[in-house]
């Protein structure tokens, strides 16, 4: 039950998890779990550095670690579009993405490290809730709505200081075959900074179709996705990057978020957009890969 009338909710549940897909074998998971600790055990020795380096070193070792993550549990990463989220270095922006999986945040910050907003029981997550944290997420307490305004004021300040700062509009996950409605309240501090909207599409894809494999949805607790992850074969975190959407586009949040999603639709659904909540729609063919993906 939700806390509140306005508390997102998605319809999608573990019916939803295509458990099909093809799988590695128990040795190559027993070896990815090893890298996974090993590279998330090394975050303690990240983070410290990361806090005596500063401007583009700083940037550079956490794409690299969170690209080594990444490939740690199995997934490679492919950037389609503009390789970073910011096109003009110092200019605040608010990246928007749909939300899937708990592999969301380490596929955007292996593109470019931001400040991400997040659900408030992230950070009890072992390991990787400190590192998310050190990434100096904003944490958003989802059934608290006294607290929304002050949330907004907090990252329109950051915008206005030059830094990237990312959203999951939808406000929870949903599989990757359907898509929720953009919550505006978010983007209110985009207009109030006066900065760029970036939408960027997250896409999970197995063998060149789409998969909801790594989904975090129904009854999954973290271990859940994380083992179902781990035992995925050729899984591909697809990040696309689209065109910003200046300031000044929308009048009010309700008509920036609208538009905003009818991009981030175009680039999920083809040339003709799809309602949002509609559940298992089709997408458009993964496109093929080409010599820039990044691993």
């Amino acid at each position: 039950m939700s806390a509140h009338p306005w508390m997102p909710v998605s319809p999608c549940g573990d019916g939803c998890v295509d458990h099909s897909g093809a799988r590695v074998g128990g040795l190559r998971v027993a070896l990815r779990v090893v890298a996974a600790l090993v590279v998330l055990l090394s975050g303690v020795f990240v983070v410290l550095a990361v806090l005596v380096s500063r401007g583009r070193a700083r940037e550079v070792l956490l794409r690299s670690w969170f690209r080594a993550l990444l490939r740690a549990f199995g997934a490679r990463l492919r950037v389609v579009g503009a390789p970073l989220f910011q096109a003009t270095p110092g200019r605040g922006v608010l990246v928007v993405s749909n939300h899937v999986s708990w592999l969301d945040e380490l596929a955007i910050d292996a593109v470019q490290p931001i400040r991400m907003v997040a659900k408030l029981d992230i950070r009890s997550w072992p390991v990787l809730g400190r590192l998310i944290t050190a990434a100096r997420t904003v944490y958003l307490d989802r059934e608290r709505l006294s607290l929304l305004p002050g949330t907004v004021a907090e990252l329109a300040a950051a915008l206005r200081s030059g830094a990237a700062v990312g959203i999951h509009a939808e406000g929870t996950t949903w599989c990757g075959l359907a898509s929720g409605r953009y919550r505006p309240a978010l983007f209110q501090a985009a207009l109030d900074a006066g900065v760029p909207v970036r939408p960027v599409v997250l896409r999970y894809v197995q063998e060149g179709r789409t998969t909801t494999g790594a989904a975090f949805i129904g009854s999954d607790t973290l271990v859940d996705s994380m083992r179902r992850v781990l035992r995925l074969r050729r899984l591909v975190v697809e990040v696309h990057v689209l065109d910003e959407v200046a300031p000044g586009r929308a009048a009010d949040r309700r008509a920036l978020a609208n538009l905003v999603q009818q991009e981030s639709e175009r680039a999920l659904y083809g040339n003709v957009l799809v309602p949002a909540q509609r559940v298992h729609a089709p997408l458009a063919p993964a496109p093929a890969p080409t010599p820039s993906e990044a691993a």
